[in-house]
């Protein structure tokens, strides 16, 4: 790696030049447009500065009832429709090739055409979360990535992201997971080790090994760095909803006894370099607030992003 790709490296990862260099200009206009959470949703984002994730409920959040109904009504006709899809994927959830994630179905496909009306946008781009994301960042952040995530049930160890992992595409990485399933023990909840993100008191971690050149953790060599007992095992019933900063320590996705059906959605900020896993069309239409637009916009190129 060259000096100066060494030098943009850790500016990315420096809070101060992350936030006044690389994205000046969205924490700049955040700042004189803010307004600021009230109740759950300031309650939110209490938790995810502290914790690194935050749980809630759609009963807490009415202002999304609405479209929650029709999320989960879009759902449950495209599961009708993939049947065989996911008797035929569920034959191959054993093995394959590390990274293919063979347990887990995307449903929208691997890059969904980003169309701002669907109600997958919708969910994403309703100004409740993106207040919710925009106050956790500090900034106007960007979304890169909106999907059904379908988990299956496997019998074999633990692998890729069932296992403890954190993601670096960005300084903060800002993930919602809606249930849209029942989700106990047995089903692979989200599981997340508290103040292990950049904001949080937990500063290192603990000796790793390599799956496919990836760094994981097993759950010993976590319980090292967090104990197993403050874990954060996200379970719940339909219609829970997860914000979790996934810079921080987390595993899921680990089913031995029924699937596991979520809505998953990804903010991060605008320098970010996590590529956007939508196809994005020549135009956007449709009508949003600031927020949403500050959202759609193309990743930054370059600094003050």
């Amino acid at each position: 790696m060259s000096f100066r790709r060494k030098l943009v490296y850790t500016g990315r990862h420096f809070t101060p030049t992350w936030r006044y260099l690389f994205n000046l200009r969205s924490t700049l206009r955040y700042r004189r447009d803010r307004e600021q959470p009230k109740g759950e949703a300031a309650r939110i984002v209490s938790d995810l500065n502290r914790d690194g994730i935050a749980a809630s409920h759609i009963d807490k959040l009415p202002e999304m009832w609405e479209l929650y109904e029709s999320l989960k009504d879009s759902v449950d006709q495209m599961e009708g429709e993939w049947e065989e899809r996911i008797s035929a994927a569920r034959r191959e959830t054993e093995g394959g090739e590390i990274g293919a994630k063979t347990f887990l179905l995307r449903l929208l496909g691997d890059n969904p055409r980003l169309d701002p009306e669907s109600i997958y946008a919708r969910i994403a781009l309703h100004p409740l979360t993106l207040q919710i994301a925009n106050e956790y960042f500090g900034m106007y952040t960007q979304l890169r990535y909106y999907n059904i995530w379908h988990t299956m049930t496997t019998r074999g160890p633990a692998r890729e992201s069932q296992l403890w992992h954190y993601d670096r595409e960005d300084h903060l990485i800002l993930k919602l997971f809606i249930y849209l399933s029942d989700v106990d023990e047995s089903a692979g909840p989200f599981t997340y080790a508290p103040g292990t993100h950049r904001k949080g008191h937990v500063k290192s971690k603990p000796d790793s090994f390599e799956e496919k050149g990836v760094e994981r953790w097993t759950d010993d060599q976590m319980a090292g760095l967090v104990a197993a007992d403050k874990w954060i095992t996200a379970t719940g019933r339909t219609g829970t909803i997860l914000f979790a900063d996934t810079r921080g320590f987390h595993k899921g996705g680990l089913a031995r006894g029924k699937d596991r059906l979520l809505y998953t959605c990804l903010y991060t900020s605008p320098s970010s370099q996590a590529p956007e896993l939508f196809i994005r069309p020549e135009k956007i239409t449709g009508s949003m607030d600031k927020s949403g637009k500050f959202a759609l916009a193309p990743p930054s190129k370059g600094l003050f992003g």
